[in-house]
Parts: structure tokens; sequence; C-alpha cells
């Protein structure tokens, strides 16, 4: 009698180890697609075809070219070529030769469609060159110089100890409001600046605005962080109650946002010499109030968009990135405190991304679900971000710090915090 064949093996449990790394590599082949012969990328539409319809905002070339970057670390083929394809876009589709630092948007010839100089953008500018930098791509050191340029003059506030938020073209009339959105990007990349560059200026700039929007004004407000402000940073509670579901800028709080600080503070202490003591504090009460505020509050699985000053939810769609950043900040948690109560908060996410958010179909990532969980786009069209979902499959097994590319690097070069053989998503 012959020996019974063996059983095929199970799929991965979705969130683990294996899984985290075959979904990382069919995400970034959708994610090739966004390249652009001219140079740089343009906006992924639903079945990973280029919108010819969507112009090519700065912010998604530099989350696209820091994610190829990332990609190239891990060992993907052909990834660095990406990265600095990104890279050139900056330099010659982007720059402004004028008045310095890049326009926010350009069509594929090139034109300019929108002028004005945002935080936002520039500090994923910012993380994206950083990143470059810790990868080797050609260009990398350049736009690095050129990014910490634009921040020092134009965006960086010793004044306020945080960063101020758009300009015109010409630098020259300043945005009469302040974002917690863009400066908690900045967080981000400052401490990706400060593991490249050693400059200490950047984990304190990233200490300061920690500071000011999370001790203080989240602190005092329940743990929910007020995203909107005047040019004193006073709160401005009813900012865009006629454009509730903004994809940047939506009216009440975000509950995706607090899990993305808890994550980033997380970083920052492991990053700091001498840390606030309040710093893990204050990450496990935004995750909690985030859990409460967000998570299946209407009936349905998933995390809600938004909720209003007093935590009632107000925008009920599921936007991918608030599950992305979930999973991340129970992660760093975990780690950080040993609490098995964010590893259990973890598998449940990472269960509900594998059921409702990957399109196995087409590929890539449904960006927003209704609230019964099938694909929507009332706040989002198409595919056009893997920002979120790359670092959500990589940083899992990386150390809580350095930044993911400056971690990547030294795992690929064998040594360093973290170093475990077999590539970035051993476990």
């Amino acid at each position: 009698m012959s020996e019974p064949a063996a059983a095929e093996p199970g799929p991965a449990e979705p969130g683990t180890a294996p899984w985290r790394r075959a979904e990382a590599s069919r995400l970034i082949a959708f994610g090739r697609g966004a390249a652009l012969a001219e140079g740089g990328f343009g906006w992924l539409g639903a079945g990973g075809e280029i919108d010819v319809a969507r112009p090519c905002p700065l912010y998604i070339n530099a989350r696209m070219t820091y994610a190829f970057a990332l990609a190239h670390l891990d060992g993907v083929a052909g990834a660095d070529s990406l990265a600095a394809s990104g890279l050139q876009a900056l330099t010659s589709r982007y720059a402004d030769a004028e008045h310095g630092g890049w326009f926010s948007a350009i069509d594929r010839s090139g034109k300019v469609i929108d002028s004005g100089k945002t935080n936002y953008a520039h500090a994923h500018t910012l993380l994206a060159a950083a990143s470059a930098v810790a990868a080797g791509i050609p260009g990398g050191h350049a736009a690095l110089a050129a990014a910490v340029a634009a921040i020092d003059q134009h965006f960086w506030s010793d004044a306020e100890g945080c960063a101020l938020e758009s300009w015109d073209a010409g630098f020259s009339e300043l945005e009469p409001y302040r974002g917690a959105n863009s400066n908690m990007h900045s967080v981000e990349a400052y401490l990706a600046a400060g593991d490249v560059t050693g400059d200490p200026v950047w984990p304190a700039r990233a200490a300061s605005i920690a500071t000011r929007l999370i001790n203080d004004h989240a602190r005092g407000n329940a743990w929910r962080v007020p995203e909107h402000y005047d040019r004193n940073w006073q709160p401005w509670p009813d900012y865009h109650l006629d454009r509730r579901d903004d994809p940047f800028r939506p009216y009440g709080t975000t509950p995706g946002h607090s899990f993305e600080w808890a994550r980033l503070l997380v970083t920052l202490e492991a990053a700091l010499p001498a840390p606030p003591a309040w710093l893990p504090e204050a990450a496990a009460a935004l995750f909690d109030r985030a859990v409460a505020d967000a998570w299946q509050r209407d009936g349905h699985p998933g995390l809600l968009y938004t909720v209003d000053t007093g935590g009632q939810p107000v925008v009920t769609s599921r936007l991918h990135w608030v599950a992305c950043e979930a999973v991340l900040a129970a992660d760093v948690l975990h780690r950080r405190t040993g609490e098995e109560r964010f590893a259990a908060a973890a598998r449940q996410w990472w269960a509900e991304i594998d059921r409702y958010f990957l399109d196995r179909t087409n590929g890539g990532w449904w960006q927003e679900l209704a609230p019964d969980m099938t694909p929507a786009g009332s706040t989002w069209s198409g595919k056009p971000d893997l920002y979120h979902s790359y670092q959500a499959l990589l940083i899992p097994s990386l150390p809580l710090s350095p930044t993911a590319a400056t971690a990547l690097a030294r795992r690929r070069a064998g040594g360093g915090p973290g170093s475990t053989p077999g590539g970035a998503l051993a476990s």
C-alpha cells in the first residue's frame, strides 16, 4: 500500500511573519504599476492602472519613493531603480527652481496643478529622502539636503515648537491654520532624518511636537487628539464642519491618528536618550480611546473614520490606513509593555484586514470600505497609497527604534539592534 500524500500546508494566519512576507511581495508587485515613464509615480486606480484623470500629488510621489526604498532594503529586485525615479522626479518635475521647495501637485506632463507648499507633503519628502539615504539610492543625499533646507527655512518654527502648515508658492503668505496631521507626519520624518544624519535636533523637534499636541492638548481632551488649530494653537473644533469626510482635514477627531500617534510615541521613547516619562502612558491611553471610539461602534466590523469632539461617530467609512495604524500600534505596544491585550487586538485587526481589505482579484488593498465592509470611494478613489500598508507588513519584524529604513539597512548589513537572519520578515 502506498504512503498517503502529505497534506498541503494551510494558508498562513493573518498577521504572522509568513503571511506578511507573502502579502508584502504581492503588494509591492501591485505598486510597480504606479511608475510613470516620465519619472515618478501616478495615481493607481482600483484595477492597478494609472488613473490619468488624477493629478500626481507630491505626497504620493514621496510615499511611493519611500515604499520602494524600503522594498530595496528588503531585497526586492528592481525596487532601487523605482525609488531613484521618485527622487529624480523631485528634482526634475516637482521642484520650484525660483522659490525653493516642491509644488504640491503636477500632471503627467509636468505642468503644475497646485503650486502651494505644504508641510504635509514636505514631511513625506523628508521621510522619503532620509530613507533613500539609508537605502543607498542615488540622489538620496541631494534630496535630503534640499528637504532639510526647505523645512528649516519655511516650516519649522522654534517659537511654536511645531511645524507651520502651508504657504503659497513664493513662501510669502502663511496659512492661518495649524494641523495635527502634518505635524504627526513631521514626527515620523524627523525621527528618520535623525537616524540617518545623527543630528539630535531632529528627535528634539519630534519630542517638542509630541509634547504640545499629545501631552498638552490630547491629555486635556480625554485623550482624543484635537486635529485643527488656529495660528495661536487654540483648538478649532468646528473646522470643516461642512466637509466632514475630507481625506486630510476631516471635521472632528480621527481615531486612526490616535493609533498612529501611539506608534510614534513608542518609537520616540526608544529613540531619545532621556525620554519623558509620559510617553508610554500617553501611547496606551491614545490606543484605548481610539478603540473605544472607533471599533465596531455602529455594529459592523472594522474601525470607523471620524468622531466628533464628544466621541460620537461622524464618518463611518472604514479606511485602510486606519486598520494599518491600528495593527502597528497594537504591535509596538505589545512589544513595549508585554500586555497580551495588545497582541489580541492586533490578531483581530489583521483578520479583518485579511478578510475585507485585500483585493485578491485585482491586487492591492481597498483604500476605503463602506460600513458593511464592501468597497467604497466617497473619501478615496483607487489604490494610490502603499505607505501605510507596506509599513504595516514590515514594522512588526523591526525593532522599536530606529525608524524602518535605518533598521532594514542595519539588518541588511548583518548588524544592529533587532538583527535576525533571513531578511526583514523573519520572525
